[in-house]
């Protein structure tokens, strides 16, 4: 099996951008994704101050696996939906892939 073939393409994004990041991830080649809920753990300095409670604001999360090719365009896609030129929206990341089972019928050989 060729290693690094694929990516892991990883989006943190704030509440109400995963319809269109997967759009947006889609029309740049990717074939699908899973998406997770979750709570960011920063807190708003000012509203812990003025309120005395911290705030956990909902996030996002996209995975995709891609092929390595198509991951600049993917990341490009989404970060530009979902507004990540701007501080707070969210962060996206990639990491190599050694191996992957399931996809196009891929299996791990044996050695």
């Amino acid at each position: 099996m060729e290693g690094n073939k694929y990516e892991a393409i990883f989006f943190i994004l704030n509440k109400g951008h995963i319809d269109e990041a997967m759009s947006a991830a889609r029309e740049a080649g990717a074939t699908g994704g899973t998406t997770l809920t979750g709570r960011g753990t920063a807190t708003a300095e000012e509203a812990v101050k003025k309120f005395g409670v911290v705030f956990w604001q909902e996030k996002e999360i996209v995975l995709i696996i891609a092929e390595k090719e198509k991951r600049t365009g993917i990341m490009s896609a989404i970060s530009k939906v979902a507004g990540l030129n701007k501080p707070g929206c969210g962060i996206g990341f990639s990491l190599p892939v050694e191996d992957v089972i399931g996809i196009g019928g891929t299996d791990i050989e044996e050695t």
